[in-house]
């Protein structure tokens, strides 16, 4: 008779005390190593953020609670500055001065940008290029202010001289309530072009070739891909992008500062600056610091109302 053998039971893995065994020791034990180098690199971002960012902002909000002018210390009025704030008919001024550089600097950057993204992207894709591209925005906005400001001086300025020279008037470009901010947005429009260019370029370079080449078999033209295939896929780049870039104009300081100082006549007395007059020309930080958590809301809302318009966090990339 024949015994069927069987084979023997694999071993059990061994295990200590509590149960664990080593080889999932081991990797606990690397984990928290990873978790421990991780905590090391975050640290200094993680520091900077409470310090210069979490810290100021809960200063802020508070502050526009009192009175406070540095020299004394803050005397708490509740709501007194925010109804100030509503009854200021310079502070309104000012929101509206902002909204229209707003609206000029994002509708012919957002264009200027798409259109330079995609003939870098159909056309060429040189590094060269792009490197030209980039360069405005590797100079200060101070400096830029500044080289503008030359550029369009009234008097001896290069910009007027041209004009001149083929026969047209001087334009007082920075001197004029009506020029004033339309170039204030254009100069910041020349800085920051570049950098949103080479955004959407990225973006544009997450869309397959594929998708255009079975447009262009069943006969496509470009102008029809860009509607139908292009703006469509590049969505969710060009709502971030429309985001930080809306974001940023909002805080416009440096190039009024240096340029027109808000003037003429309150024509470019942006929010920003009225707010920095407010705080460290006349000493009133707590209605400075009520303008601010106004302008911080102000931007939390176009914020939110942005992205789900735009539905940013979706794409339609299968």
């Amino acid at each position: 008779m024949t015994v069927a053998s069987s084979s023997p039971p694999s071993p059990l893995p061994l295990r200590g005390a509590e149960g664990v065994t080593p080889r999932a020791r081991t990797r606990k034990a690397r984990e928290r190593g990873d978790g421990a180098l991780a905590a090391v690199f975050i640290a200094p971002a993680l520091l900077g953020f409470l310090v210069f960012l979490l810290w100021p902002t809960l200063r802020g909000v508070y502050l526009s609670f009192t009175r406070f002018n540095l020299l004394t210390p803050p005397e708490w009025v509740g709501l007194d500055n925010y109804d100030r704030l509503v009854h200021d008919p310079l502070f309104w001024d000012s929101l509206k001065v902002t909204v229209e550089y707003v609206v000029i600097n994002i509708g012919v950057q957002t264009v200027s940008a798409l259109a330079i993204a995609v003939l870098l992207q159909r056309l060429t894709q040189s590094a060269l290029l792009r490197g030209i591209v980039l360069t405005p925005y590797l100079m200060s906005n101070v400096v830029a202010g500044l080289v503008w400001l030359w550029i369009l001086d009234n008097q001896l300025g290069i910009g007027n001289e041209i004009l001149q020279s083929l026969g047209f008037g001087r334009i007082p470009f920075l001197a004029d309530e009506t020029w004033a901010i339309p170039t204030i947005a254009l100069i910041n429009v020349w800085r920051h072009v570049g950098y949103t260019a080479l955004l959407l370029f990225a973006g544009l370079q997450a869309i397959p070739n594929d998708v255009y080449e079975a447009a262009k078999v069943d006969g496509a033209s470009e102008w029809r891909m860009f509607w139908r295939i292009t703006m469509p896929l590049l969505r969710p780049v060009l709502a971030v992008v429309l985001i930080m870039t809306v974001i940023g104009s909002f805080q416009v300081f440096d190039t009024v500062a240096v340029t027109t100082a808000g003037g003429p006549a309150n024509a470019t007395n942006v929010l920003q600056y009225y707010i920095y007059g407010s705080a460290f020309g006349r000493f009133q930080f707590g209605y400075a610091s009520a303008m601010s958590v106004a302008l911080l809301v102000v931007l939390t809302a176009i914020t939110v109302i942005q992205y789900r318009i735009t539905r940013a966090g979706r794409t339609d990339l299968g």
